[in-house]
């Protein structure tokens, strides 16, 4: 088991939802052991931006961008997969998120932009 912690940003998405929500939205990454981080499968996903090495963790109509630091979990955003797809359409960006998050810095510039 991890120590979770989030971002301002997934905070105040989590803090938009009511209490049991908030329980289920955020129970598949309590629930994560290393063996998943260190073979990550569907719904867990891998990549590397830099110098970082992120995963993406499905859950829901949410999507939680996180680090693994030790016994820690950072996780940076939480996105509602709406607000994804919107953001995708809008920019004209591949459909693909492993694409997305690998090849585009506009995702990067809008995912910091969150945080402010």
């Amino acid at each position: 088991m991890y120590q979770v912690n989030f971002s301002e940003q997934a905070m105040r998405e989590l803090n938009k939802l009511d209490k049991l929500a908030q329980l289920d939205a955020i129970d598949p990454i309590t629930s994560l052991k290393p063996a998943d981080i260190a073979n990550p499968r569907e719904p867990l996903g891998h990549f590397k931006r830099g110098q970082r090495s992120l995963y993406r963790l499905r859950s829901g109509e949410f999507r939680f961008y996180f680090e693994a630091h030790g016994e820690t979990l950072h996780v940076d955003y939480i996105l509602h997969r709406n607000s994804l797809e919107d953001f995708l359409l809008r920019n004209k960006l591949p459909v693909s998120e492993q694409q997305l998050v690998e090849q585009h810095s506009k995702f990067w510039k809008y995912l910091e932009s969150l945080t402010k």
